[in-house]
C-alpha cells in the first residue's frame, strides 16, 4: 500500500526513553499530526481513559478482533497485548491526514511490510544509566518490573538498524526538534508535494 496523500509515522522506543512525551509535544505543536489509538488488554494507568490513550478491552474481545483480521499489527508487550486497527489508519491517510503511532518494534516492522511508505522512527536513551534512572523516577514499576523492562530494552534497541530514523533523547527540546524535522521533511518529498500541491504542479506543467 503506497502513494497515500497522508503520512504514517511509526515511533518505537524502549520503556523510559521518552517516546510518549515526545509524541505528545509534537502533536501539541503540529495539529496536522493525529494519534492512532491502539487497543490493549492491559488495565489503565493513572489518569488514562478508554478511547483517549487506548481502547482498553479484555482478552475475549482482543481474540475476536484478531480472528476477524481487524488489526494492522498486534504484539505481546510486557505480558499484555496491543493492537492497531487497520481500518482507522487506512481511512485517515487516504484522506490526507498524518497519523502517528506509538508501538513496539515488532509492530513497527509489521506495519512497514504492509505500508511500505511508513516512516519508522526509533527513540534511544543517551545511556543505560539514564534509562534506568528514568524508569525509577516514573515510580510506576516495582524493581523487578524495571529489570524486566531493561532486559527487554536490550532486545528492542538491537532492532534500531531496521528503522528509517534514529533520535537520541538526551535533551528533550533537541529530540523534539529532530522529530519535527523528520515530519516536515516527509511533507516536502516530491511525491507528497505532487499530491498535496496539485494545483501548483499543474500550473508548472509538472504532472
Amino acid at each position: 500500500m503506497s502513494n497515500y496523500p497522508g503520512n504514517l509515522f511509526v515511533v518505537a522506543a524502549p520503556s523510559g526513553a521518552g517516546k510518549s512525551s515526545l509524541v505528545k509535544a509534537l502533536m501539541e505543536l503540529d495539529t496536522r499530526v493525529q494519534p492512532s489509538i491502539s487497543h490493549t488488554t492491559r488495565p489503565p494507568r493513572g489518569q488514562e481513559m478508554h478511547g483517549r490513550e487506548y481502547f482498553f478491552i479484555d482478552d475475549k474481545q482482543f481474540d475476536s478482533m484478531v480472528l476477524s483480521d481487524s488489526f494492522l499489527e498486534w504484539a505481546h508487550v510486557h505480558g499484555h497485548r496491543y493492537g492497531t486497527s487497520r481500518s482507522s489508519i487506512e481511512e485517515r491517510i487516504k484522506q490526507g491526514g498524518d497519523v502517528i503511532l506509538e508501538i513496539d518494534y515488532q509492530g513497527a516492522l509489521q506495519i512497514k511490510r504492509i505500508f511500505n511508505n511508513a516512516v519508522l522512527i526509533f527513540i534511544l536513551p543517551p545511556s543505560w544509566e539514564e534509562l534506568r534512572s528514568r524508569l525509577q523516577r516514573r515510580g510506576e514499576d516495582t524493581p523487578e518490573v524495571i529489570e524486566l523492562r531493561l532486559k527487554n530494552a536490550a532486545i528492542e534497541m538491537a532492532q534500531t538498524q531496521e528503522f528509517d530514523y534514529v533520535i537520541i533523547n538526551e535533551m528533550f527540546e533537541r529530540a523534539l526538534f529532530d522529530l519535527k524535522a523528520i515530519v516536515h521533511s516527509q511533507r516536502l518529498k516530491f511525491a507528497a508535494q505532487q499530491i498535496s500541491r496539485v494545483t501548483v504542479f499543474k500550473a508548472l506543467n509538472l504532472t
